[in-house]
């Protein structure tokens, strides 16, 4: 799935770089007949505060450090001219719409859905970048997973890397760049999972039925409440709202990587998940999408890393190469 695609981008970017509140980081791919493997990798360190994502105010509170940084991670991995982005959650609102019946026309439909999220838009939804994509069909219609964002906020990140000599044709939020990274490896759940995804500055959390979205939060960071409370009401709803017989995985991504900030305790994090939904919980692996070279070492904080740049460069992958 992709959120802010355009049509003419259908096609999977050379590089994935994220940009997030403490750090840049950037990954290629190779192949190897069938197997896909991470060719390099980088990451580079942004002074505090010189990105710091929102929905509705400036992303980019020191242009030029965070330019420079970019120019060095797109410099270590080959200068590409083509990459897909991947940006905070925090600066998109995500949600499901329902309609029972869907315009034959591309343009109909786009505007259905505008008119559909314009009230949750804190400013004109003509100022908003708006994507979409299909999820589950039922008896009371067609569901679709909608993404909102200021295209002021968008167009700061595609400058930004434009000046660096690299065209964003593909953006999507890191939370959907894990599921996608997910769904493309060797053992993708195929019944209802939970993803956890911590950020440093926010934690957001997906409902999965097989490869679509049917539950998405977002909360930052420093909102009243534990993530043991956030997990548990998402648990409830899944019971009580959308009849849920029990979750086939349980993912956690994110908690290693920080955005820069001080490390989470993954152990402590699992163990109180597991507490509290009575399941075993996984880390979310990007080996089981994407090989590593043995040059590369499997350091949990690579791993999370590299997630994201994995979902995003293996995004709606359903063949690979012969």
């Amino acid at each position: 799935m992709s959120i802010f695609t355009a049509v003419r981008e259908s096609a999977a970017p050379p590089a994935a770089v994220e940009m997030a509140a403490g750090r840049i980081t950037a990954a290629t791919l190779e192949w190897r007949g069938s197997q896909a493997v991470v060719a390099a990798h980088t990451s580079e360190l942004l002074p505090d505060g010189a990105l710091v994502p929102s929905f509705t105010a400036a992303n980019l509170h020191d242009r030029a450090a965070v330019a420079a940084a970019l120019g060095r991670v797109l410099e270590r991995i080959g200068k590409p001219r083509r990459i897909g982005l991947v940006l905070p959650d925090s600066i998109g609102r995500v949600s499901l719409v329902r309609f029972a019946e869907v315009p034959a026309k591309a343009h109909d439909l786009e505007q259905l859905v505008r008119w559909q999220i314009k009230k949750a838009a804190p400013f004109p939804i003509e100022e908003a970048q708006v994507g979409y994509t299909p999820g589950l069909r039922g008896e009371e219609g067609q569901e679709f997973l909608v993404t909102m964002a200021r295209r002021e906020v968008i167009e700061e990140y595609e400058q930004l890397c434009a000046e660096a000599g690299a065209h964003a044709g593909l953006i999507d939020l890191s939370t959907i760049s894990v599921i996608n990274a997910v769904l493309a490896g060797s053992a993708a759940p195929a019944g209802d999972w939970l993803l956890v995804h911590m950020a440093g500055s926010y934690t957001s959390v997906a409902l999965m039925r097989g490869a679509h979205v049917i539950f998405f939060r977002n909360r930052a960071a420093d909102t009243d409440g534990t993530l043991a409370d956030l997990v548990h009401q998402t648990a409830m709803y899944y019971e009580d709202r959308l009849k849920g017989g029990g979750f086939a995985r349980v993912l956690l991504a994110g908690v290693t990587r920080g955005d820069g900030a001080t490390l989470v305790d993954v152990d402590q994090v699992r163990r109180t998940l597991e507490e509290r939904l009575h399941t075993t919980v996984d880390v979310a692996d990007p080996r089981a999408a994407a090989a590593l070279t043995d040059r590369i070492g499997a350091a949990p904080e690579l791993l999370d890393a590299l997630t994201p740049l994995v979902g995003m460069l293996l995004r709606d992958r359903e063949k690979v190469p012969a």
